[in-house]
């Protein structure tokens, strides 16, 4: 069948691509049909991009907008004459520079989605399809008119995952590793962990909460959407069938509807009871429904993500995360309590973060036990300024925010202390060394056994050690010795990709 639609996923973070195979869905049920293209696994289909009279490019994050770039590029070299669409959070928020017009009248893109994205794409489709004026098409933004994004509820379908490329692509969860299945009986070391293709779900869309930094709140502005449980489940269903055995719930916060994902892990696990899962939570969350934790765990919740940021409460209530440190720890005793994991997530790099906050930072996750639930990448995250952004409200925008760097989809800033700017450079190698399998020794590890510890099973103390290492270095302060581990250290559960934004 010549396919005259090209849906394109360029990056989310390791799991089959959701973001096509629910618009692949939403097209197929008014008769319409889509080439699908996930460019985390495959190459450009050029021949494909030739032929297409729609391509729409999906960009949930910046790393995908990035891509997402260059394969739009590529798309109007080949193919002239196509209607350019990017949908997704980032699209909106960049979307003056994706509609400029270049000296040769042409921008990067012809329009742009936010919001509840499907029921537009779909109305742009057969606009096209019957040679109706894109711009009559309600919910579109193109470089003649601008549209809210989308939200008014959309009864999602069952997502089409059939043409996406098969599940052992992406993620896989390893489970964890408790200190005392790490030896076998002879005190030798056991079988690395089994790691298990890893499904990936939503069962809601946008969140209640307005975190300053949060790219969710400029488009969805503390709305949110659940997704019937029926439609969950059946696609949860035809992913276990092709070899899925844990599953990440992608909602930005998968408690901003306790009932409903109580109702949801309850099914999950009557109907597949083998079936893993993790969730994102907010710090406040876990604590007022803390009493629900140990059910969803009863379920086969396995470890939970809370975007912590930062410990420093000054820093919390810049960004209105609506919590404190004593929240974390009191949030880390809830989890454990009831049989959870949990990943933290840090932006550990903002204007308003001192060196000596960073140090305390790295002292307390120390302190917490909590070096192995932190991957290198997570301490080299410097805070991302997309157009629109809730940050950019601030009363003090003016005295931290610079020039807009549009090609670049953020705002500049530089730290009032150039040794933090100079230090987020510095562990974002550490962090691109820790993720390589037979990294050397970074620069700056102040133990003789990092050489033989970076890259390999204990590689989370020894990159912890060289972030330690650079952070106290940039103060002129002696670091602490290198973290204390036993050979067989128990590893967290976690997924195979590590969160980055």
């Amino acid at each position: 069948m010549h396919r005259s639609i090209l849906l394109i996923s360029c990056y989310e973070l390791g799991h089959q691509p959701l973001s096509l195979a629910w618009p692949l869905a939403a097209l197929r049920a008014v008769g319409l049909d889509a080439a699908t293209v996930d460019l985390a696994v495959d190459d450009f289909p050029a021949d494909t991009a030739a032929a297409a009279d729609l391509i729409a490019i999906a960009v949930p994050m910046h790393t995908a907008l990035r891509i997402g770039l260059d394969a739009a590029l590529k798309a109007r070299a080949a193919n002239p004459g196509a209607h350019i669409c990017f949908f997704g959070l980032y699209a909106w928020l960049n979307r003056r520079y994706l509609l400029q017009r270049d000296d040769s009248r042409r921008a990067v893109a012809d329009s742009v989605v936010a919001g509840e994205a499907e029921p537009v794409l779909v109305a742009l489709a057969q606009a096209l399809s019957t040679g109706q004026p894109p711009g009559d098409v309600p919910g579109l933004t193109t470089t003649d008119q601008e549209a809210s994004p989308h939200l008014a509820r959309y009864a999602l379908p069952l997502p089409d995952r059939a043409s996406l490329p098969p599940i052992d692509n992406y993620a896989h969860y390893v489970p964890g590793s408790p200190v005392d299945t790490m030896a076998t009986g002879n005190g030798e070391k056991a079988a690395d962990p089994v790691a298990y293709p890893a499904g990936y779900t939503e069962a809601s869309r946008g969140c209640l909460h307005t975190c300053r930094h949060c790219p969710v709140v400029p488009v969805y502005n503390g709305r949110f959407f659940v997704v019937p449980i029926e439609t969950v489940l059946a696609d949860v269903a035809q992913q276990v069938e092709n070899g899925a055995r844990h599953i990440t719930f992608g909602d930005p916060d998968f408690l901003n509807g306790p009932g409903h994902a109580r109702k949801v892990a309850r099914s999950l696990h009557d109907a597949f009871p083998h079936v893993s899962f993790d969730f994102t939570a907010k710090v406040e969350h876990l604590l007022k429904h803390r009493r629900l934790l140990p059910e969803l765990a009863e379920h086969g919740a396995s470890f939970v993500v809370s975007a912590f940021e930062s410990t420093s409460d000054h820093v919390l209530s810049r960004l209105e995360k609506g919590h404190t440190r004593q929240h974390m720890e009191e949030a880390l005793t809830v989890v454990d309590e009831a049989g959870l994991s949990i990943q933290p997530t840090w932006m550990p790099f903002t204007p308003w973060t001192s060196l000596e906050d960073y140090i305390f930072m790295l002292r307390w996750i120390r302190e917490q036990g909590l070096i192995p639930h932190v991957p290198a990448v997570q301490l080299s995250i410097r805070m991302l300024v997309p157009p629109a952004s809730a940050l950019l409200s601030g009363e003090d925008a003016d005295q931290w925010r610079a020039t807009l760097d549009a090609p670049n989809f953020t705002y500049r800033w530089q730290h009032p202390d150039p040794r933090m700017d100079a230090l987020q450079q510095r562990v974002a190698q550490i962090a691109e060394m820790a993720s390589q399998s037979d990294a050397e020794d970074p620069p700056g590890a102040a133990s003789e056994n990092s050489s033989t510890l970076f890259g390999n099973e204990t590689s989370p103390f020894a990159a912890f050690h060289a972030v330690e290492c650079a952070a106290y270095d940039a103060a002129g302060r002696q670091p602490p010795i290198l973290p204390a581990f036993s050979s067989y250290f128990p590893r967290p559960p976690r997924l195979t990709e590590h969160w980055f934004c």
